[in-house]
């Protein structure tokens, strides 16, 4: 199935009272998100509709949607999303602490043809937030509703010194928000093109003769990684271990499926 890797839905949210409703969540309402192998640092959530049948209120089921206690005694969450007509199946606040990571994976529970639709609305986005879906980064804003096909490999980098939070919607394929994806296809900013630190050392070590000879005779894994960021970190380039170790995943993964046309 054809589907687009991502699209700024031409809705409406009523960011203001999302974030009111924000406000009101207790800091001892926040739970570790499950996946605790993919991150570092803060990486929290809080469950306003989750599976009857889950583990956790933040872990995926195959149960009926159930109201939990905050959608259920606030009804500024309903009422900021009054102009969204889409089955929530699961609604989610995630929060990526200053400085924390999201590491690159792929959700895989969303490839299938009739899996539900995922929808990210920024409520808090900090200005060095970045978060890449297929090794591009996506300009989302707070306040605007995108989908994201998340079975793509993606990962989140917060390097700013306040937290970012999404609203994360778990919905059903219906034929409104499978239109409303086509159509936002055509007002969807494009993803910047600026040259990030890592591939800025790529081309250093291409272009360069010993550099390149420094890097090429490690086969030990951590041995590069830590060579790597150490060289690039001399010539004030600075990239995570987590970065390094997608671009080299990414590249083993293009040569694989060049044999697969």
């Amino acid at each position: 199935m054809n589907r687009a890797a991502f699209s700024r839905l031409p809705v409406t949210v009523d960011l203001p009272l999302l974030l009111q409703a924000l406000a009101a969540i207790g800091e001892d309402e926040w739970r570790g998100h499950f996946n605790s192998a993919f991150y570092a640092g803060d990486w929290s959530g809080v469950a306003l509709i989750s599976a009857a049948d889950a583990l956790t209120e933040l872990s995926p089921g195959l149960g009926q949607p159930l109201l939990r206690a905050p959608w259920q005694r606030d009804g500024r969450w309903q009422q900021g999303l009054r102009e969204l007509p889409v089955e929530i199946v699961s609604a989610r606040l995630l929060r990526l602490g200053p400085g924390g990571q999201i590491h690159e994976h792929r959700d895989y529970d969303l490839a299938e043809p009739d899996a539900d639709l995922r929808l990210h609305i920024p409520l808090l986005s900090p200005a060095h937030v970045d978060f890449y879906l297929d090794g591009q980064r996506m300009p989302m804003a707070a306040g605007e509703c995108w989908f994201l096909d998340l079975s793509r490999p993606h990962r989140v980098d917060n390097r700013d010194s306040s937290a970012r939070v999404h609203l994360v919607l778990d919905c059903r394929p219906g034929a409104w928000l499978q239109q409303a994806i086509t159509e936002g296809l055509a007002t969807t900013p494009a993803p910047p093109v600026a040259e990030s630190a890592l591939l800025q050392f790529q081309r250093l070590v291409a272009g360069d003769l010993q550099l390149s000879q420094a890097l090429q005779g490690l086969t030990d894994s951590e041995v590069f990684i830590a060579r790597t960021l150490a060289l690039a970190a001399e010539r004030g380039l600075v990239f995570s271990r987590e970065e390094l170790r997608a671009a080299m995943r990414n590249g083993r993964r293009q040569w694989n499926e060049q044999w697969n046309a």
